[in-house]
């Protein structure tokens, strides 16, 4: 933890801890008592105060100071060995941090570093002796996970609030209280904000405070309101195993660094999620180790910028020499030199198990040099799927969003991957009616999207975000109206370009893994190919390619061949 935030967190602690309202309410108490003074000393009533004061001066000088936050001035104490909680601040007792068995209800809003920070919050509230249920009504406690990309997301958890707080004042007096909670990047952008507005939420933990919501749920016990929205320099959670939501899943997320530099203008992620870094190497190794153990079959790696990771922990490849950036793309910021980089990591991922299906998301096209692409191409079990963001198909508009690329560079990327890695499904996002964007900006855009032909991909109206360089140098200048006519025009060229792409599998076998029942059909399963398509075919006995004259049912984690016949329109 960097030094000033250690001074920044004990600040914090006090502000919202339960030392200053109890004292407070101990010495109310008193000065409201009556009585008759005597001569022969102070009244009962000074005593008491007295004493309270005393009280109150011995837990303030007991309290914490800045080296209480210095781990290696710490003195190493025994911990309890069930449930594995983290020493107490001295205004709470070990017993205050443990969740006795209460109830934690957990949903998840927005992108999938959302998921896995889901279940990084899970493992550490495990820790401390809670339990988890999916069942709303039986929750002592309801944490949101949440998105604050754009205002859609934002109102989604406001709408959702109002449906908790009925919840919560139909709760039984007989039952602990229910406390709400906000988590992620919806607390880290609005903070206060929330508390102010909705009174039925407790506590509010930004993307880097995880850690601490046992604190922040025992000072709620005491019924005040928690926040901890701090961020880190340096937090990755590295050393806390995430939890699977789904038992049954075959495949699982796995971070692999946090933050992002790029500060495209329109994006709230450097302020929500801070700035970049990058879990060290041996912990993600472990991690993935672990999760073939357990069987899965997949494993995502993710970033905001997952292609730039830089592990700078091994003192030794610090003087490495800077990666070279894709042809014809700049950053907006200064070269970083040093540290083990993406190809590193994706080779030694993809020899952990042979078996283990390996993605990444969300990268930026700036990050994909020569070795990344080639490791794409020879590794099997890598999978032959980029998504290549590219936001708009004017060359004007991008400088405006600051993506540190022209379309013609974009463009010569495309076909540099398409010639490196045969075959290759792409993705990709785009924005409708950024800042200052003309009718020949967006038919630029829609003539990208029949140049490329993308598999796949997620089309958004543009919405303006607080703190942005946008919000603060750019006008929103397009009406709601014309942003929505764009994006409806921007997906109808998107699915028509798509099907022509996705048309070229008829006929063709591809390996898919299988994730479970169809939902439109009992009788079907589904699964995703290499290009992460959804892949919809019968559940019949099929014979074992590794015993012939074997025919077996195929189940979730399994890899089935399948003929594809049909393409549906998407």
């Amino acid at each position: 933890m960097h030094p000033l935030q250690c001074v920044l967190q004990a600040q914090r602690c006090l502000r919202w801890g339960p030392l200053t309202s109890v004292s407070w309410l101990l010495l109310r108490t008193c000065r409201a008592h009556s009585g008759v003074r005597s001569s022969a000393g102070p009244s009962p009533e000074r005593r008491q105060e007295d004493g309270v004061w005393k009280d109150f001066s011995s837990r303030l000088a007991t309290g914490p100071t800045f080296q209480h936050f210095i781990r290696s001035a710490s003195v190493p104490q025994e911990k309890p060995s069930t449930p594995d909680v983290e020493d107490p601040p001295p205004y709470l007792t070990v017993d205050d941090l443990l969740g006795r068995q209460r109830k934690v209800y957990l949903e998840t809003y927005g992108c999938q570093m959302n998921v896995n920070d889901t279940e990084i919050a899970w493992s550490i509230l495990q820790k401390s002796g809670y339990l988890r249920t999916s069942n709303l009504q039986e929750a002592d406690v309801v944490l949101l996970v949440t998105c604050s990309i754009r205002e859609k997301a934002e109102q989604t958890i406001w709408n959702r609030l109002h449906q908790l707080k009925s919840l919560k004042s139909k709760r039984l007096r007989s039952q602990v209280p229910l406390r709400i909670g906000i988590l992620g990047c919806m607390a880290e952008r609005l903070k206060e904000e929330i508390l102010n507005r909705e009174k039925t939420v407790d506590i509010l933990a930004g993307p880097d405070a995880y850690r601490d919501l046992p604190r922040l749920l025992a000072v709620a016990e005491s019924g005040q309101k928690a926040a901890n929205v701090l961020l880190s320099m340096d937090e990755t959670y590295a050393d806390v195993l995430p939890v699977q939501m789904s038992p049954s899943a075959t495949s699982a997320f796995v971070s692999i660094m946090r933050g992002c530099d790029n500060m495209c203008s329109y994006c709230i992620v450097p302020f929500t999620r801070g700035r970049e870094r990058s879990r060290p190497v041996a912990s993600i190794l472990e991690e993935v180790r672990k999760l073939s153990e357990q069987g899965l079959k997949e494993v995502t790696l993710l970033g905001q910028n997952v292609n730039s990771f830089r592990d700078n922990s091994e003192v030794q490849f610090n003087n490495a020499v800077s990666t070279n950036l894709s042809r014809g793309f700049s950053t907006n910021y200064k070269a970083k030199q040093g540290g083990l980089r993406f190809a590193y990591l994706l080779d030694q991922v993809s020899r952990i198990d042979p078996e283990m299906r390996i993605r990444f998301t969300s990268p930026h096209p700036k990050d994909f040099p020569d070795e990344v692409l080639q490791l794409i191409h020879e590794r099997d079990n890598i999978c032959k799927q980029i998504h290549l963001p590219a936001q708009s198909g004017s060359s004007r508009v991008l400088e405006a969003m600051r993506r540190g690329y022209s379309r013609e560079a974009y463009v010569e990327l495309i076909h540099h991957i398409r010639e490196s890695i045969p075959g290759v499904s792409l993705s990709s996002d785009f924005i409708a009616g950024f800042c200052g964007e003309t009718e020949e900006d967006h038919l630029q855009t829609v003539s990208l999207l029949q140049e490329v032909q993308y598999n796949m991909g997620f089309l958004f109206a543009y919405s303006m975000r607080q703190k942005t360089r946008a919000y603060h140098r750019l006008k929103d200048d397009i009406p709601e109206e014309v942003k929505l006519r764009r994006l409806e025009e921007l997906i109808t060229v998107f699915r028509e370009e798509a099907t022509k792409a996705n048309k070229t599998f008829v006929g063709c076998t591809q390996l898919v893994l299988v994730e479970g029942l169809s939902k439109r059909s009992a009788t079907d399963l589904y699964g995703r190919n290499d290009g992460n398509l959804k892949v919809i075919f019968p559940d019949v006995a099929m014979e074992d390619v590794t015993n012939p004259g074997l025919r077996v049912q195929a189940q979730p984690g399994d890899y089935v061949l399948v003929k594809h016949h049909e393409m549906e329109t998407i």
